[in-house]
């Protein structure tokens, strides 16, 4: 049976289990804790349901949680281990365009036909044998004992598991003997859940270590670290720091993921995977302290990991071939203050090469025309790039600690968008699944996206040193806004719906023909995936 095949069951067998899984969302604010469901030790009824007890417990797992980084360290740690010959297991959230994304099996997403086995035995099984008391699992707690059930029924050698949110109380937290753990960088991020300071979200992250097992983890801030150590000093935790990749090791070769943070993700993820081969007795290929080069295949893990929605750029393809390369995304899913900043100074890089090569190349083909007597009409030479921002982030979340952080740093580096515009994530709507659809535009509140223009409408305002106050005044239903819920300001437009964002920004490339867009999508991963849907279908 092979892995990421397209040879997928009936569309509706998928669908339908799609429909079950979307069933399982909680409507409610993941800060409402009033639900008996949301008891953390139902997940240990629901192990014994799938007598997964056992397994779990002779998984050799690498754990690891954090604010910053956790997606892309298991995917390092993933991508290394499999290069070292070993059968992986990667569970991850949340995915961007199909939720088989989350499930991966030797660096592939499980193939349709593997996942409906798996989830329907879980699903069928669970459905017969929970009751009032212990009641079906919330959404995220199901994919995390689906991951258990996968990765048992497949014999992985090595299972490495995100955590979804927080560690104490994560799904992923009933693992009692992980061989290590690790913990990437600490910010501000699900404060209604974790708490206000980052002592108490330290205190939540540090909840995955266990007694005796080795952690590893990056610098932090002075108040987390110390939270850190006190709690790994309390479960005789050997607490120790990862220190970032040389880039010299990597013998002029780049990460596989972009973007100067990955340094320290990469450095994380080769103690996560030097300490799992030493505690596992796998010691001819070992190497923690960096002091010449890297193991081959430690170079190879950390050169091909990919990862979608992280400093991902994508060029749309649905504009004509002539105008083909004006449109282009920037996806990162930077949701936190502290990843503003970073996913801003990678945006701003990122445009400043492609100005570079563009120009490059524009040189050397005018050279190269003129050499041979024929002259070229060089578009390249004559557009002006654009930036648009593209963003949404979850109400839970303050903007006003991520949109001028974002604004900072790329004015800091020169970039000032032309025009943001907002949207409501698909996900929203609580359907999983690629094929669904959102309701009618007229039917879609956008009462929060409003709330985020009039913030970036002041935060400009105050850039150019105007009357904030008068940022409101400018907005108004445009006369090119016939569909209902477009709110077009000054500096920026709300779409009720992100198809109509991407339309509105083709429509414009196809009527300028001397200017390219630069589109940063940014402020939730959810929303990264939905564009990536829409721009590769």
């Amino acid at each position: 049976m092979s892995q990421g095949g397209n040879e997928s069951p009936k569309v509706d067998q998928y669908d339908e289990a799609m429909e079950a899984l979307s069933s399982l969302i909680t409507k409610r604010s993941r800060a409402d804790k009033s639900n008996k469901g949301d008891r953390f030790d139902l997940l240990f009824d629901y192990i014994k349901i799938l007598e997964l007890e056992e397994q779990i417990k002779e998984m050799n797992i690498i754990h690891v949680a954090g604010t910053k980084g956790k997606g892309s360290t298991c995917t390092f740690t993933e991508s290394i281990l499999r290069n070292c010959g070993f059968h992986t297991g990667l569970f991850t959230s949340p995915h961007l365009i199909d939720v088989r994304e989350r499930f991966r099996l030797d660096g592939v997403d499980i193939c349709a036909e593997k996942f409906l086995t798996y989830f329907w035995w879980c699903w069928n099984r669970l459905k017969e044998r929970t009751s009032d008391e212990v009641p079906m699992p919330t959404y995220f707690r199901f994919l995390a004992l689906l991951a258990f059930k996968i990765f048992a029924a497949e014999k992985v050698d090595v299972a490495i598991l995100e955590v979804g949110l927080g560690g104490k109380f994560d799904a992923t937290n009933v693992v009692e003997k992980p061989i290590v753990c690790g913990v990437t960088s600490l910010g501000y991020d699900h404060m209604e859940i974790l708490g206000n300071t980052l002592g108490q979200i330290a205190g939540e992250k540090a909840g995955i270590f266990k007694h005796g097992v080795p952690a590893f983890t990056v610098p932090q801030p002075e108040e987390a670290m110390s939270v850190l150590e006190e709690k790994a000093s309390l479960l005789n935790v050997n607490l120790q720091l990862a220190s970032p990749v040389d880039p010299i090791l990597l013998s002029g070769q780049q990460l596989g993921l972009e973007g100067e943070h990955q340094y320290l993700n990469a450095g994380l993820a080769i103690a996560l995977c030097s300490t799992w081969l030493q505690r596992t007795g796998h010691v001819g290929i070992n190497y923690l302290n960096q002091t010449t080069s890297l193991p081959e295949e430690f170079m190879k893990g950390l050169t091909t990991a990919a990862l979608q929605g992280r400093a991902q750029i994508v060029p749309d393809r649905f504009i004509e071939n002539e105008s083909l390369g004006d449109l282009v995304f920037y996806l990162d899913g930077a949701h936190s203050p502290e990843s503003m900043d970073v996913c801003a100074k990678w945006f701003c890089l990122a445009i400043k090469e492609d100005f570079n090569s563009s120009a490059n190349r524009a040189q050397y083909e005018s050279s190269s025309s003129h050499e041979s007597g024929h002259i070229t009409n060089h578009k390249t030479t004559k557009k002006s790039s654009t930036q648009i921002l593209l963003f949404n982030c979850m109400s839970v979340r303050d903007p006003q600690l991520l949109l001028p952080r974002l604004m900072n740093a790329c004015a800091s580096h020169g970039v000032h968008f032309k025009k943001a515009l907002f949207v409501p994530n698909t996900s929203v709507y609580y359907k999983v699944g690629t094929g669904a659809s959102p309701p009618a535009s007229s039917e879609v509140d956008v009462s929060w996206q409003l709330t985020l223009q009039r913030l970036w409408e002041g935060l400009v305002h105050g850039e150019k040193g105007t009357d904030a106050k008068n940022a409101d005044l400018t907005c108004e239903a445009g006369p090119d806004d016939t569909q209902k819920g477009v709110q077009s300001c000054e500096n920026s437009t709300v779409f009720p719906s992100l198809p109509l964002a991407i339309n509105w920004l083709r429509d414009n490339i196809r009527k300028n023909q001397s200017v390219r867009y630069q589109v940063l999508v940014t402020g939730s991963l959810h929303l990264v995936g939905d564009v990536l849907r829409l721009i590769k279908k």
